[in-house]
């Protein structure tokens, strides 16, 4: 990875340079994968100097960090919309298959991305504190849409809410990390198992 090159704290990270860098980056994970998208790459994807991804970002581990966390604000929000709308929960767990189908079939280096995040976090504590401070905010969010849900009558859950959100990325992080190891098999089945399952602990 790349050290940045001062110690100062990164700049804001609003503004449209900085959503440039942010979407450049995910072109070049997509195409290089994590270890070949450098800030030398980032930079000439994106038109701006090398020395403004230091400036807003500081390390290429702060960068990618931001880019998993604004794919995971992004796909909370489609989410949401898209639940709002669910009078069952056959309909809920279709939606949360085909959007797991989805991430994994047309962002598998945004995927693979996540899990170097998980690798780095173990030896960096500053990535550590903001990796898992984005898995609680992630699951505390479907948690809430869980809940909402189970106030409309849609579903009866079986346990904390919380407790059940956790359970459903436990098992969309598994089988997402098999089903990018081994992208020629048909994953169906196997995704359906896990639907099964899960319907067990959101309805009666």
């Amino acid at each position: 990875m790349e050290a940045a090159t001062t110690t100062e704290t990164p700049r804001s990270i609003e503004g449209e340079k900085a959503q440039r860098i942010v979407d450049a980056t995910r072109t070049c994970v997509a195409e290089r994968g994590v270890a070949g998208a450098t800030f030398d790459h980032v930079a000439r994807e994106a038109g701006v100097s090398r020395g403004l991804l230091h400036y807003y970002f500081g390390t290429k581990e702060r960068l990618l960090t931001e880019v998993v966390r604004r794919d995971c604000d992004l796909r909370m929000q489609l989410l949401e919309a898209q639940l709002a709308g669910a009078a069952d929960a056959d309909i809920l767990l279709g939606l949360l298959r085909a959007q797991l189908e989805d991430f994994v079939t047309t962002e598998p280096g945004l995927v693979a991305l996540i899990f170097e995040l998980f690798t780095i976090a173990r030896r960096n504590e500053e990535i550590a504190a903001e990796f898992a401070e984005l898995l609680r905010r992630t699951s505390s969010h479907v948690a809430q849409l869980l809940a909402a849900k189970q106030a409309e009558g849609v579903l009866q859950l079986k346990a904390d809410p919380e407790a059940i959100a956790d359970v459903l990325f436990g098992l969309a992080d598994g089988l997402a990390i098999r089903m990018i190891s081994d992208p020629g098999r048909d994953w169906g089945p196997t995704v359906e198992a896990g639907v099964i399952a899960v319907r067990g602990l959101l309805t009666a």
